[in-house]
């Protein structure tokens, strides 16, 4: 008998135990979860790795539904057929909601918006103007252009038809860059509904039935949801920052910048690290950007140029050539008509800078030129100077805080070794090594 009661406490204990595993897991199914992504700005590679993982993470969970909060001029077009592709795909429901107030849905947020199962548009926002253009802004033939434009348009139509939207609205604004209003939109059977607010929209979308890619057929339930914010993750956030047509050419400019430092005076190190960050990070972002190969070389040329000021003295020839090729370089970076442009007030002022700090070495190198004709070139003979560079025979050497271009006659002197001037010939020192007391 005790045997009965030992077992039956002990399935008791069991059956407990189960139930504390289980209610919690049937409180949290009960419980829909809906999945918040938010993108704003440029519509790039990784925004649509973001978008990938953020839908992937919801269908994983089983939520309710997903909302990607959206705000965006536009993008790459193929960033946005991964999306577009991503969300018709979809084993979740999706649904596009445009917001803030004042925000806008254009070119590629077009396509992006009219693609979910549910397009949303918060008052005061707008979608349109999906006339497609050149990325890098290169010149494209007007035969090739219609045929892009043609796709596009027929693609917007598949969408459209997809979802149920008016086809001959959705294609108008690719074809004549036709832009809408949340309330047109509306009207024009482009979206499904206005939201004031997120709560708002979670409200409205309760109770509707969407079909998904693989034919199952889900009623979404916001009742009690539990709101998941998915963000970008700080690599992500941080890769997207820089994917700017501004920002890449702050990068260029201060990576060239800090390489030519490096240059001017070699073994300070932090110049020219980092001037190399920042040009690799330039790269990633122009590559990203896809900006005009013409106008990365004529900047990186700019910046040879300045290179030779300051190593054969050319008293401005190199830095007028420099410049001239820095504002070219900086136009056709990113022509007009294209998708991204560099602010030319940003330009201007890099310009601008540049062009006062080699005006302020250029006249020290002037005056440096003047004092030693008045003194004579027998002062320098015989005075000591400091290597900067190798010199294998030629280099840099330091003479009272003056750059010279000097000359070993005999053997090899490392940089931080002391030599005596023997000869000097124009702007040419000619060296030899000071000799060891000992």
């Amino acid at each position: 008998m005790s045997k009965v009661i030992v077992n039956a406490l002990r399935l008791v204990f069991l059956l407990a135990l189960a139930a504390g595993f289980l209610l919690p897991l049937a409180a949290s199914a009960a419980t829909p979860s809906i999945h918040i992504l938010h993108v704003e700005g440029t519509i790039v590679p990784i925004v649509a790795d973001y978008i990938d993982r953020g839908i992937t993470r919801a269908e994983d969970e089983n939520a309710a539904v997903c909302i990607i909060e959206l705000d965006t001029p536009g993008g790459l077009l193929g960033s946005t057929e991964e999306i577009v592709q991503r969300i018709l795909n979809a084993d979740v429901p999706v649904v596009v909601y445009v917001s803030p107030r004042g925000a806008w849905a254009a070119s590629a947020g077009t396509f992006i918006t009219l693609s979910a199962h549910i397009a949303a548009m918060a008052p005061g926002t707008t979608i349109g103007a999906a006339h497609p253009v050149a990325g890098g802004g290169e010149e494209i033939p007007e035969d090739q252009m219609q045929k892009i434009v043609e796709f596009s348009a027929e693609w917007m139509e598949t969408i459209a038809q997809e979802r149920g939207r008016n086809i001959e609205e959705a294609r108008l604004a690719v074809t004549e860059s036709k832009s809408f209003t949340d309330v047109d939109a509306l009207e024009a059977n482009l979206i499904d509904l206005r939201a004031n607010s997120l709560e708002e929209l979670i409200s409205l979308i309760d109770g509707w039935e969407i079909t998904l890619a693989n034919g199952l057929e889900v009623t979404i339930d916001t009742s009690g949801y539990q709101m998941t914010r998915n963000e970008m993750s700080l690599i992500e956030g941080f890769l997207h920052g820089i994917s700017d047509p501004n920002i890449a050419y702050i990068l260029l400019s201060i990576g060239s910048i800090g390489i030519i430092a490096e240059i001017y005076s070699p073994g300070t190190f932090f110049p020219g690290i980092i001037g190399a960050i920042s040009l690799l990070l330039a790269f990633y972002s122009l590559g990203v950007l896809d900006a005009n190969l013409g106008g990365i070389l004529l900047i990186l040329l700019s910046f040879g140029l300045f290179i030779g000021e300051l190593l054969t003295t050319s008293f401005g020839i190199f830095t007028a050539g420099g410049i001239t090729a820095l504002v070219l370089g900086s136009l056709i970076l990113f022509p007009g008509g294209s998708l991204f442009q560099v602010d030319p007030w940003l330009i201007a002022v890099v310009a601008i800078v540049i062009a006062a700090v080699f005006a302020f070495v250029i006249s020290r190198i002037v005056r440096i030129h003047r004092r030693q004709a008045a003194t004579g070139r027998e002062e320098l003979v015989g005075k000591t100077a400091l290597a900067k560079t190798d010199l294998e025979p030629e280099g840099i050497v330091l003479f009272k805080g003056e750059r010279w271009t000097a000359v070993v006659k005999r053997g090899r002197v490392k940089a931080g070794e002391t030599v005596v001037i023997d000869k000097v010939d124009g702007l040419k020192l000619y060296v030899s090594k000071k000799k060891t007391k000992g």
